[in-house]
């Protein structure tokens, strides 16, 4: 801790304000200053001898002094994402409850949090997950911190096997293409690449970096928190909808909100998004599809979900037929099979002589080559009667 600190702890105590945080007392009457933790108490103290006492506790000083000096706002989103990253939460520690003479009271109160624990985690480095982020959190000399982020797959891998980057707006790039280099419409997919790292980033730097590769998470998150956050369910969503996007309010209601539960299955998985669903069928008609279990809800359909509700909408207008296929049971039981794998991202990952897995592309080939037409009907039976 260096004077800085200590002289702005000391400017920040007067008769009329108090200072009290994470455990730290400190209060200025006639008689001086009072010097409170969790464990200790001195009271009737000058300038010097406050300086002096802080500067023996200088975990709670420095601690005070980032979260007031260098950290953002206290109360606001990006405060609390800091406490959270820092695991504030799970150092609650049982302290003995004192008056205001310094006597010790009966019973047994905690304390927001207990210093000197959490300084001793942070020297070895607390980590954090969020969605597809490691993030890590250390002490640095001066009581600030330092935080490093990587994907989670890497969390365990040597910093010299990945690429480091020291300028947060190289998140963008990282984000913006998978690892086949496809574009990532929807950024909260699973589909984040690897291999890379932001070390030494500062609190400003940190926020920013997981803001652009997860854009509004922390505000959302936050706004949860605080009991804000404005849902937006699916029917005032698809309400608003106009120009090609409105096609989706006429979607057959006959089903009641079945439909909308086969949306929420195909989309709103945790294999297709990190978000937790919040939002339902109305404010009074829950959906039963499962929500997810990410970290950041999701507080309204997204554009993705309204794009494919729009093409379903078109699909699920037409009326049903019965078509007569004949395929063997096991090219039955392979045609599910693909339907499968696909819908579950994993039609890409066949090895091409593995010739026992069913959506094997040459088998997929060999079967297209013996069912289709030249036309591309399946067992040459056209979709249209007339055709």
């Amino acid at each position: 801790m260096d004077d800085e600190q200590t002289a702005a702890l000391t400017a920040a105590v007067t008769i009329e304000d108090d200072l009290a945080f994470d455990g730290l007392r400190v209060t200025r009457d006639d008689d001086g200053y009072r010097f409170e933790l969790p464990d200790l108490e001195r009271v009737a103290l000058d300038e010097a001898e406050l300086r002096r006492v802080a500067g023996a506790n200088d975990e709670h000083v420095s601690n005070w002094y980032f979260w007031h000096d260098v950290a953002p706002t206290e109360g606001s989103a990006r405060f609390d994402f800091l406490r959270f990253l820092e695991r504030v939460a799970d150092h609650d520690a049982p302290t003995e409850t004192r008056g205001h003479g310094g006597d010790a009271t009966h019973g047994t109160t905690y304390e927001p949090d207990d210093v000197l624990a959490r300084y001793d985690a942070l020297e070895r480095g607390v980590e954090r997950q969020w969605g597809e982020l490691a993030v890590t959190v250390e002490l640095a000399d001066d009581g600030y911190r330092r935080y490093e982020v990587r994907h989670v797959d890497d969390a365990d891998a040597d910093p010299d096997d990945l690429d480091a980057h020291r300028e947060v707006r190289d998140a963008r790039d990282i984000a913006k293409f998978d690892a086949d280099d496809r574009y990532r419409p929807l950024k909260t997919a699973p589909t984040l690449v690897d291999g890379w790292r932001f070390p030494e980033l500062t609190s400003a730097e940190v926020i920013a970096v997981v803001e652009t590769i997860y854009p509004a998470t922390i505000a959302n998150w936050h706004r949860e928190r605080e009991g804000t956050l404005d849902v937006d369910h699916w029917e005032p969503a698809m309400a608003r909808q106009s120009g090609i996007y409105g096609v989706v309010q006429t979607w057959n209601r006959g089903e009641g909100t079945e439909h909308v539960e086969r949306v929420a299955e195909a989309c709103c998985a945790d294999s297709e998004c990190l978000k937790r669903r919040e939002w339902q069928y109305d404010e009074d008609t829950p959906l039963q599809a499962d929500g997810g279990a990410g970290a950041f809800p999701c507080r309204e359909p997204c554009s993705m979900v309204v794009s494919a509700a729009r093409q379903w909408t078109k699909v699920e207008g037409e009326d049903a037929r019965t078509y007569e296929f004949e395929l063997t049971p096991s090219e039955k039981e392979q045609i599910e099979a693909i339907i499968d794998r696909v819908a579950d991202g994993e039609a890409s990952d066949v090895r091409e002589a593995d010739f026992g897995d069913d959506a094997n592309r040459w088998r997929v080939r060999y079967l297209r080559e013996k069912r289709m037409d030249d036309d591309g009907n399946l067992c040459g039976v056209p979709t249209n009667r007339d055709e």
